[in-house]
């Protein structure tokens, strides 16, 4: 029986990274996926960023209007399903029309997880409709507080 998903067991302050520059979308993928693999959560960094970067590619970019990219993958490499944060000031472009994204969510699930990764997708897109959530995530001080804020919005 499959346990039920909790941001809490997703997102860790580790995986979050405030105030980042990124040459491109492909940078802030490795960047994230880096951290993915700092937490122990990831053990094939090479294969899971072609598999986000494929995706990237195949969709025309994970951008959205509001400021925001949610990049995914499943993989082999994935131990655990994980999001991994990075806020960027100077925003990085993931594809959406002329609004570079500051607010980057990496979702990785592992290979043989249901649709883990599209849960947390639906959850995490859901939330960032609303500018309230979307501000208080761009004005946290720390990890620490990125990660209270992600874990009173998405039960």
């Amino acid at each position: 029986m499959p346990m039920a998903l909790t941001i809490d067991s997703l997102v860790t302050p580790e995986l979050v990274v405030l105030d980042a520059e990124f040459a491109g979308a492909r940078e802030a993928i490795e960047a994230l996926a880096d951290r993915l693999v700092g937490a122990g959560r990831l053990t094939d960094r090479e294969g899971f960023v072609a598999a986000a970067w494929a995706r990237e590619q195949e969709t025309g970019g994970t951008g959205m209007e509001m400021g925001v990219a949610i990049p995914h993958a499943k993989h082999a490499g994935v131990t655990e399903p994980s999001v991994a944060m990075a806020r960027v000031p100077n925003g990085v472009d993931f594809g959406a029309e002329d609004v570079p994204a500051d607010l980057v969510f990496l979702i990785a699930a592992p290979q043989d997880a249901d649709d883990v990764h599209i849960t947390v997708l639906s959850k995490l897109a859901r939330r960032l409709i609303h500018e309230s959530f979307r501000t208080a995530l761009r004005n946290a001080a720390t990890p620490d507080a990125v990660v209270a804020t992600l874990k009173e919005e998405i039960k």
